[in-house]
């Protein structure tokens, strides 16, 4: 196995990653687009990558994630619950299956750590 150093912003990696509009049937309002650049996929016991989400407000249903929020900020709402607000340095744990509200702010990135193939 090949191993090797690499530095780069979340900005350089995401600049290149497509943008890919949220399904119609989960926007709540606006145009909100993600972007996804995965950094360890390899079927190991983590995916870890950094995702982006911008311009509107959306639903998801989650996986089992753990992310930390590199920057922006943006009003989450888990399973009815009252919204709590991201912002940078915040660490966050959904289970799979958890209803989510997302609200940009400003436009989110994250990096997000889930289980990966067993």
């Amino acid at each position: 196995m090949d191993y090797h150093t690499t530095f780069a912003s979340a900005h350089d990696l995401l600049s290149a990653a497509p943008r890919e509009p949220v399904k119609s049937a989960d926007v709540i309002w606006g145009s909100p687009v993600t972007k996804t650049h995965e950094l360890f996929t390899e079927d190991g016991p983590l995916e870890v990558g950094i995702w982006q989400l911008q311009g509107g407000a959306c639903r998801d249903i989650e996986v089992e994630e753990l992310f930390v929020v590199l920057s922006g900020r943006a009003l989450l709402t888990v399973n009815g619950r009252p919204p709590r607000e991201v912002a940078p340095g915040d660490l966050v744990k959904l289970e799979a299956g958890d209803v989510t509200t997302w609200v940009v702010q400003t436009t989110l990135r994250k990096l997000y750590l889930t289980p990966g193939a067993q």
